[in-house]
């Protein structure tokens, strides 16, 4: 029974010796290469795992996957610049930003204003022909009281300011924020005068102190000197009424008289003094 069984080792062995070596090496060749593929594989599946475990690629992977799908706090950033752009309401833009502020404007019109009295008043001052005096109400450098001391001395008007000793005539004019692009308010204060275009309140009929008749180059001095031809040409006098002669004009007689006589005109025409008199 040993012997049969040495044998049938013996021809075992003997097979196995008798393999085709290159078979033999082929197959150890084939089970080395399938190792070593298996053993690249898993490296390779290992490189790419643990690359894939570092915090950057991590990132840039989240990005990538999440990139159609906003975060919450990108939801939330987004949700705040709309409401921001809509004023908070969610359905109109806020329009108060689109509202052109008017300080600078009104800063530049009182500059323009405040220069040019300035230069007249200088200039007035500068006259000595005592044609007209000039005094600031309160300070005032847009309120102004400007007297009159001379009309034409072959008049009936020069003639009443002598008998009456009335030295001259005196005016109140304010200037509007937009002057000189827009005339002054001019009003007799005293004496009280009859005729010459002067109406109640102490209103004066002129068509260059309407803003169709004005102009920005007229000074105050030419618009005093048109005044004094208008009474003498309208034939005006001085009231020496008993009781109407003391009677004192009022401002807001006046302004209501021009208003009324400027809508007239401009329905009707002017038949005043035309400007080419003064």
């Amino acid at each position: 029974m040993a012997t049969l069984l040495r044998k049938i080792g013996l021809i075992r062995l003997h097979d196995r010796d008798t393999e085709d070596p290159k078979h033999h090496q082929g197959s150890l060749k084939g089970t080395k290469g399938n190792q070593k593929n298996n053993a690249n594989k898993h490296c390779q599946t290992a490189n790419e795992t643990n690359l894939l475990s570092t915090p950057e690629i991590k990132a840039r992977t989240l990005d990538q996957h999440g990139k159609d799908k906003p975060t919450g706090k990108d939801k939330q950033g987004k949700d705040a610049k709309e409401k921001h752009q809509t004023g908070g309401s969610g359905s109109k833009p806020s329009s108060a930003s689109s509202v052109p502020p008017l300080a600078p404007h009104r800063q530049h019109c009182t500059q323009v204003r405040t220069r040019r009295l300035m230069k007249e008043l200088q200039e007035i001052r500068r006259l000595g022909d005592n044609f007209i005096t000039v005094e600031l109400v309160e300070d005032n450098l847009y309120d102004w009281n400007v007297k009159l001391h001379q009309v034409d001395k072959d008049s009936a008007l020069w003639q009443d300011m002598k008998e009456t000793s009335t030295e001259f005539i005196l005016l109140n004019v304010t200037f509007p924020d937009n002057f000189p692009f827009s005339p002054p308010f001019m009003r007799v204060l005293t004496p009280r005068l009859e005729n010459g275009y002067v109406l109640d309140g102490g209103a004066i009929c002129m068509e260059l102190l309407t803003p169709r008749g004005w102009s920005s180059a007229y000074t105050v001095e030419a618009v005093m000197r048109q005044f004094a031809a208008s009474l003498v040409k309208g034939q005006g006098r001085i009231c020496r009424k008993a009781g109407k002669s003391k009677k004192a004009f009022s401002r807001k007689e006046a302004e209501a008289t021009f208003k009324s006589l400027v809508k007239t005109h401009e329905k009707y025409g002017w038949v005043s003094p035309p400007i080419s008199d003064g």
